[in-house]
């Protein structure tokens, strides 16, 4: 067939119209295989709702999470069709926060760039407030939501009900980037600059396309080749090898170098280690980093920060040249900012300017992150390193043993008396020390929820290399792990997935109950029950000697509630270690969605927690910690 001999059908502008570009589409294997062939012209009359399908398909985005309302009728109309036809998949959610943890989860895991669709007003600021999760975490995913009409015919239900026009638009412009589609000619533009933030190499985050009721169906004259692909970076550094010879030869004339591996060194673990060996440095993680060096590693002294381990801390305390790598220098990460005492100099590897000049005194190297730690790493090759190296990695060694000895202690302990429970329960660290263990040997992936079970479980986990862990750190988004793993549910190459989560943390989204059955999801929930926000409880008491209204006196029988969901295992878990061991494999086992409930113990006795190493400037710790903040020049 001539190029320029379409079938009549395929320029319609009707559902028939619809169906066959959809048709093409899928018969060439994609949008631009179908240019390719000549099944489609370079310019099409589409409704905008269409055209944004094509656009977002140019750029790989096949995979829509959505809650259709009234503000989004049109690009559900839309999206059905090209289901059909299979070239989107559509999966439909019951719960906006739910829907955008999983859209995050499926880019941050799997490297599924995915697009969520909710209707105009609360629907999209619940998912406006999901996505702090992928804000947070520098994780790239499309947000589409209905908006008001641009006819501005009087209130549209469920609007900001004030008389001011894009305040939807305006406000998830404060989370991060976003583009009101108030003409379908715009689309173009929206997508060029939408590109550029979803898949930033060093900060990607989400984009918030606003789309008006009206403008959804309005049809316009579009270009397909003029809709920008998904970019490509070369991976950059500095042109010259000045900036590395001067940081390589501070490093090597320093005898005490620790390394802080920031969430950015998620990926990098070859260049990770390979620096640290060259620079004879510790190496302290950050809770989103765990396994970018090995657990069992010996340069690896674990997380370090206001709730870091013996180890980590020690090494941040003593160290007097900071390697900074991928890191933003997060408050409870640097123990807001007074974890370096005696650092004299900073050499920072960072893809972003503002981040990579954070402290004073610092040599910073801008680009992407493995190719500054392969010259970087080169560098220190020709230097000759000064004596005290072997001394200060032997002293952090020796803290390590006694970090991992406090670790072990914690990880046996058996079953304690709770007043709750009023009988004899495991302590939190022991039965996710059992949970970690078991998820390793099966090849399983982690999710920790925020709270109590996130803060202990950055310190257990033994992680072997990056990805094995996704703990939602960056915002401490409460329901994020049960919802997260739903994304292997929609995955091309689903991994089996166990979230951790504390009893709260799951009471937030316990959607995912019905939405993992609906998605077929191959997974396990595991509910470490206390009764009580344990982080808050703690923290009161370590502040003020008293804890206050961090609990309640309402017991619920999770297994039951989970039970009650056609197709979920559910299973108390009753006795100590070996049950829970019994437990986790009858939930391996099950085909779909297992929900395990773990009744853990809380109080005060000492070893049934990981403990916190470092400082943090809240609550009456306040003024000690800014004084020591005021007299750092760093």
């Amino acid at each position: 067939m001539n190029v320029r001999e379409f079938p009549p059908g395929l320029l319609d502008g009707g559902t028939s119209g619809i169906e066959t570009r959809a048709a093409a589409i899928a018969e060439a294997g994609g949008l631009a295989e179908a240019r390719a062939k000549g099944l489609l012209p370079e310019r099409l009359e589409l409704s905008l709702s269409e055209a944004l399908v094509l656009a977002l398909l140019k750029q790989g985005t096949r995979k829509y999470l959505a809650i259709f309302g009234h503000g989004s009728t049109d690009l559900g109309e839309v999206l059905r069709i090209y289901d059909a036809a299979g070239v989107t998949r559509t999966f439909n959610f019951r719960n906006e926060v739910e829907m955008a943890h999983a859209a995050t989860a499926l880019a941050w895991q799997y490297g599924e760039t995915p697009a969520l669709v909710t209707s105009i007003g609360p629907g999209a600021l619940q998912a406006m407030a999901g996505s702090l999760a992928a804000a947070s975490n520098g994780v790239g995913v499309w947000h589409v939501y209905g908006d008001e009409t641009t006819f501005g015919e009087g209130y549209n239900m469920q609007q900001v009900p004030k008389p001011e026009q894009d305040l939807y638009a305006r406000m998830s412009a404060l989370m991060g980037q976003s583009y009101l589609l108030h003409t379908p000619e715009a689309l173009r533009d929206a997508m060029r600059k939408g590109v550029q933030r979803v898949h930033d190499p060093v900060k990607a985050g989400p984009f918030y396309l606003h789309l008006p009721i009206n403008t959804q169906p309005a049809r316009a004259v579009f270009n397909i080749d003029a809709f920008p692909e998904r970019p490509r970076f070369d991976a950059l550094s500095p042109d010259d090898d000045a900036s590395f010879t001067a940081a390589a030869a501070l490093i090597a004339g320093a005898a005490k170098v620790t390394i802080k591996a920031g969430g950015g060194t998620r990926g990098f673990d070859a260049e990770l280690r390979a620096l640290a060996r060259a620079a004879g440095a510790a190496v302290v993680l950050s809770p989103g980093s765990t396994g970018v060096i090995a657990d069992d590693d010996p340069q690896n002294m674990h997380v370090g920060g206001s709730k870091g381990s013996l180890s980590g801390n020690f090494a941040m305390e003593g160290a007097e040249l900071l390697i900074v790598a991928g890191s933003r220098a997060v408050c409870q990460s640097d123990c807001s900012g007074t974890g370096y005492p005696r650092v004299q100099q900073v050499v920072n590897l960072n893809g972003d300017r503002t981040d990579a000049l954070h402290y004073n005194r610092t040599t910073s190297l801008i680009g992407d992150l493995g190719a500054l730690m392969r010259r970087l790493t080169a560098a220190l090759a020709a230097q000759r390193a000064v004596p005290g190296k072997a001394e200060w990695l032997a002293a952090c060694a020796a803290k390590k043993a006694e970090w991992r000895a406090f670790r072990a202690e914690r990880l046996a302990l058996p079953p304690v008396m709770d007043a709750v429970w009023g009988r004899p329960v495991l302590a939190q660290p022991a039965a996710i020390g059992i949970v970690d263990r078991f998820a390793r040997r099966v090849g399983a992936v982690k999710y920790f929820d925020a709270g109590d079970v996130q803060a202990n479980g950055f310190q257990v986990v033994a992680d072997a290399r990056s990805g094995e862990t996704f703990t939602e750190t960056g915002a401490s988004y409460m329901g994020f792990a049960s919802s997260g793993i739903l994304a292997s549910a929609l995955a091309d190459r689903p991994e089996y997935v166990i979230a951790f989560t504390g009893d709260g943390s799951f009471m937030m989204n316990p959607q995912v109950l019905i939405d993992a059955v609906e998605h077929r999801l191959r997974g396990m929930v595991v509910i470490f029950d206390n009764r009580r926000m344990a982080a808050i409880s703690s923290l009161q008491m370590a502040q003020y000697g008293r804890d206050f209204r961090t609990n309640d006196g309402v017991a619920v029988d999770y297994a039951r509630m989970a039970g009650a969901v056609e197709g979920v295992l559910a299973i108390s878990v009753t006795d100590g270690p070996e049950g829970l061991e019994r437990a986790l494999a009858q939930g391996h086992a099950h085909a779909g969605l297992s929900v395990l409930h773990v009744r853990v113990y809380s109080g005060e006795n000492p070893k049934a927690g990981m403990g916190s190493w470092g400082s943090w400037n809240v609550g009456n710790w306040v003024e000690e910690v800014q004084g020591r903040w005021m007299r750092q020049s760093l």
